[in-house]
């Protein structure tokens, strides 16, 4: 193996949303002599508060922008001699996808070809001694298993929601990048992620406000649809060894060895959250409330990541258990990150997913 890289500039795409703000959090903890610049859109996922904590140091600088926007990427490349692309910017809700797909392919198949391309012409133009991008996306891309087996990073890319279908063109693209021109790109594909300062139109944190609120729980089909959890904490460490110690051209999958039914998920938060909000044994329950499916609901994910432990020494360190009830607790402990999140926007877009 290599000898270990070591950016002295990183830029991050979407790095006021959920997964991009919680690594930066944790990468400028662990590398405060790394200067990181955010490029995020400010999306109705994306929020500055997310990020207080390294707000004010002199080596993070924010930029409000566009990832389609060539100029301006080109621009931070150059100014601030950025060294790596660590790109979460994407649109990443897979409901949203079905009912309007086309900023999907906007944002995750177009952007990404653009910060692409001038990655490569920033190579060409400036003396960087080495460089890597860094191609976060989705184990979705491989889209649905049976009741046993795993995704490898060799299982056929079959994509099966417009929203997974963009991040596995924004796959194909790196990848043709990497073996046409020869460009620094790894590939990361992570199970489902949860933790802090995710926006509540996903399962875990929308169980947990809906509980606090005494609102119905709404829960697609029969409930019995899996998937693997991993702790965002434990992704963002994933993400930082893949960018040290990974080889260009190197896929690799991220999971938490936790695979749970959505249904046994959504029961373990309410008995979590009776014991915590002194409501009797069974109550929240009782909000559970099964609405149609959703087109395209893939039946199972699994991810296989024993590669990234073999090759670069990575496991997560989160049991489901734990990561869950510390999610919980960050939740009740921010209220008012909630409220601010969920505003009117948020509240006509659960009207028109869920029904009422």
């Amino acid at each position: 193996m290599s000898k270990t890289f070591n950016p002295a500039a990183v830029l991050v795409t979407g790095g006021a949303g959920f997964i991009g703000a919680n690594f930066i959090n944790y990468f400028k903890t662990a590398n405060p002599g790394c200067r990181v610049i955010n490029l995020d859109i400010l999306t109705y996922a994306g929020n500055l508060k997310n990020l207080d904590m390294v707000g004010k140091d002199p080596a993070y600088r924010f930029e409000r922008g566009d990832i389609c926007d060539a100029r301006l990427v080109a621009e931070l490349l150059m100014s601030e001699r950025i060294e790596a692309v660590i790109h979460f910017a994407a649109e990443s809700h897979v409901d949203r996808s079905i009912t309007g797909p086309e900023i999907f392919v906007r944002t995750n198949v177009l952007g990404t070809q653009v910060l692409l391309e001038e990655c490569r012409n920033y190579l060409r133009l400036q003396t960087v001694q080495e460089f890597r991008f860094i191609q976060v996306s989705t184990d979705e891309v491989y889209g649905s298993l049976g009741p046993e087996g795993y995704f490898t990073e060799v299982t056929p890319l079959a994509p099966n929601s417009p929203y997974s279908a963009s991040k596995a063109g924004a796959d194909m693209l790196a990848r043709a990048y990497y073996e046409t021109y020869g460009f620094p790109v790894l590939n990361t594909r992570c199970s489902n992620n949860y933790g802090p300062y995710q926006f509540p139109e996903k399962l875990i944190p929308l169980i947990i406000h809906n509980i606090i609120g005494q609102r119905p729980l709404p829960v697609y089909g029969d409930g019995r649809n899996v998937r693997d959890w991993l702790h965002v904490k434990d992704h963002s460490m994933a993400i930082e060894c893949v960018l040290k110690k990974g080889e260009p051209g190197g896929v690799f999958n991220i999971g938490g060895n936790n695979e749970w039914m959505n249904i046994d998920i959504v029961n373990l938060i309410c008995d979590l959250l009776d014991e915590r909000l002194g409501r009797a044994t069974g109550e929240n329950r009782g909000l559970i409330t099964f609405v149609k499916d959703r087109p395209g609901h893939d039946r199972r994910y699994a991810i296989d990541a024993s590669k990234i432990k073999r090759e670069l020494g990575w496991e997560p360190s989160y049991t489901f258990e734990q990561g869950i009830a510390e999610t919980i607790d960050w939740y009740m402990n921010n209220g008012k990150w909630v409220s601010e999140v969920t505003s009117g926007a948020y509240r006509d877009y659960y009207e028109q997913q869920y029904g009422g």
